[in-house]
């Protein structure tokens, strides 16, 4: 057994690594996996510490973690997200190193990650596909369906080209973990990291490591396809363009579109109706990601959106009331004109005219709603 290793608090300010690793009824794994980091950062010369985030074990985990020379800090608050978060915190380490308690990852491979942020590497993301997964250290669901598409959806989105989204095993500086501003309490958290990673703009490295069968003797706290889902609605909540801006353009096109063949004659009243709800639906849905991404412009990455923040530097309030007024002036026109003008144009100036007059008054609202957000957010 390793004799415990105690750091004195003037030490403490000086530790290069903290080793952080969540737990929850881990007695089997956790002194395996404190002993091989200990082990390690002795035998890099290395000043550090092993921080076990206790997520509420009921077993012997923190007795055993205590015992071979972990801190253990306790998180009562339940996830994955949770625990790390509360780990990471506490971790008094400049670079701290994040992986399981369940020895499926290799912590006497350290060194490498180490020097690749003594390198300048804001976050080392270690890539399980590039390096090796051991016979029956992953389920086939996930590696060949689950992480790989994960993976490629979050790169698409966030112009990010890693491998492996999803490793367990990373290391970060304090300074990242700080400027990332992390938040989720479950699963997702680790698609979150890379994607905060990516928004504020740090410098990312990866390297292959080797993925084990996991030493635990019951089943692993993953849930594949809720987990999935929390993954994938993250990605896509933190893209406001994806999820409304583009739609929404797409929406708007088509709506335009059966306005103009309505209007020409060639389609009929319910397709006229149909575009005219889709244009304005679409409109919609364009500002709905607006107004996200005003969220994330002024919450937590004001660098991120570059064209956002040029747009609130000119936006004038009173410029887009006009815009409003005469949008409105004009329905009320085409509506009044419709029951003056020959009947057969009767339909299709009701339609258009009632449609710009909705589209007018909407613009007025939004624009006070553009100039809430941008009072409250950017004053």
């Amino acid at each position: 057994m390793i004799a415990r290793h105690e750091i004195s608090p003037d030490a403490a300010q000086d530790l290069e690594v903290s080793v952080v690793m969540p737990c929850l009824n881990e007695e089997v794994t956790v002194g395996t996996c404190v002993s091989k980091a200990v082990d390690t950062m002795k035998r890099l010369g290395i000043r550090g510490e092993v921080v076990i985030s206790d997520n509420g074990s009921t077993d012997r985990s923190v007795e055993i973690a205590e015992s071979l020379g972990a801190r253990v800090v306790h998180q009562p608050a339940k996830g994955y997200g949770n625990a790390y978060l509360k780990g990471f915190m506490e971790a008094r380490g400049r670079y701290i190193i994040m992986a399981d308690s369940d020895d499926s990852y290799d912590l006497t491979d350290l060194e490498r990650f180490i020097v690749a942020l003594r390198n300048g590497a804001d976050l080392v993301m270690g890539s399980r596909f590039k390096g090796e997964i051991k016979p029956g250290a992953m389920p086939p669901l996930h590696r060949f369906l689950g992480n790989p598409v994960l993976t490629r959806i979050l790169n698409l989105l966030y112009g990010t080209r890693i491998s492996d989204a999803h490793s367990g095993m990373r290391a970060f500086t304090k300074d990242a973990f700080e400027r990332m501003h992390l938040r989720t309490e479950g699963m997702e958290f680790a698609s979150e990291m890379v994607i905060k990673a990516a928004k504020a703009r740090l410098k990312i490295a990866e390297i292959p490591i080797t993925l084990y069968p996991d030493g635990r003797s019951r089943k692993p706290h993953l849930r594949s396809w809720s987990d999935g889902w929390r993954h994938l609605r993250f990605m896509l909540m933190y893209d406001p363009r994806h999820l409304f801006s583009f739609p929404g353009v797409a929406l708007q096109f088509l709506g335009l579109l059966l306005l103009i063949l309505f209007m020409t004659n060639s389609a009929g009243l319910l397709v006229g109706m149909l575009g005219g709800l889709a244009a304005l639906g679409g409109w919609a849905a364009q500002r709905f990601g607006f107004y996200a991404r005003t969220h994330q412009f002024t919450d937590e990455f004001p660098d991120w959106d570059l064209p956002l923040q040029r747009f609130f530097q000119t936006f004038s309030l009173e410029k887009s009331l006009i815009r409003g007024v005469l949008r409105t002036l004009l329905g009320a026109l085409l509506l009044g004109s419709a029951f003056v003008l020959d009947p057969a144009y009767f339909e299709r100036l009701v339609l258009v005219g009632a449609l710009a007059l909705m589209y007018g008054l909407l613009t007025i609202f939004d624009a006070f709603l553009t100039r809430i957000l941008q009072f409250v957010g950017l004053k």
